[in-house]
């Protein structure tokens, strides 16, 4: 699984970060997406999925190799 954020389209709602803390976080000055592991392990992909899912911006991109 590789993820990827568009940042400038975020709205910082604070999904991501909820539902996988492990995988996302936000910027303390805007509350803007932080992608803290591009590459996360199996263990966390259901999560990753469900938060690409519920993103009200669609900043959160899954793809698989």
């Amino acid at each position: 699984m590789n993820i990827e954020v568009d940042v400038p389209r975020c709205v910082a709602s604070g999904q991501c970060v909820l539902i996988a803390p492990e995988v996302f976080d936000q910027r303390d000055e805007d509350g803007m997406v932080v992608l803290l592991d591009t590459s996360p392990p199996p263990a966390r992909h259901a999560a990753v999925r469900e938060a690409a899912l519920v993103c009200p911006a669609a900043a959160i991109k899954v793809t698989t190799p």
